[in-house]
């Protein structure tokens, strides 16, 4: 996956994936908004966003990633130190998060039917410290759960889009 390298040695991995019937191009708008106080993490609101609801619409401020930027914050203070920042950036094939020992990326393959294939990995470097306590049972355990529903969010809203694109087509 992109950004491997920027983890060589990773002690939580994990790959999730899901097929979306939509374009990569519809896909992708839904993805680079992600973020507290952005567009959530169209997952489990009172979790993620403390109750705010994830965003139903693209929203056009964060549509233009670039590397370096803050990307998917993670608390109310977007800084480097709290949140990923953009990688690598190849739109809309793929875009790297990383934080120090950490590595989120995702990648978008156009399917033959006109889909997609969105393929996600977290990689984790635990490094001992305070926090060690709370991060390590958070991924182990949590990831699953919340990747699967804001990978189906994600689904969702991109085929969404693609429905009304059609529609107005059609018209």
């Amino acid at each position: 996956m992109p950004g491997d390298e920027l983890v060589p040695v990773s002690h939580f991995t994990a790959t999730r994936a899901i097929t979306i019937e939509a374009d990569p191009e519809l896909v992708w708008p839904w993805l680079v908004q992600v973020g507290f106080k952005r567009a959530g993490f169209y997952a489990y609101d009172l979790l993620d966003s403390l109750g705010e609801p994830s965003a139903e619409t693209v929203l056009p401020e964060w549509q233009d990633p670039r590397l370096g930027d803050v990307a998917a914050p993670m608390t109310s203070e977007a800084a480097p130190s709290t949140s990923f920042t953009v990688a690598s950036l190849h739109r809309p094939d793929s875009i790297v998060w990383s934080k120090p020992d950490s590595t989120w990326a995702w990648q978008l393959t156009k399917l033959p039917n006109g889909g997609t294939r969105l393929v996600t990995r977290l990689k984790q470097c635990y490094r001992p410290g305070p926090s060690l306590i709370l991060t390590v049972p958070l991924l182990e355990f949590g990831d699953f759960p919340m990747t699967r529903k804001m990978l189906l969010g994600i689904k969702a809203r991109a085929e969404a889009t693609a429905s009304a694109s059609t529609q107005g087509n059609a018209k």
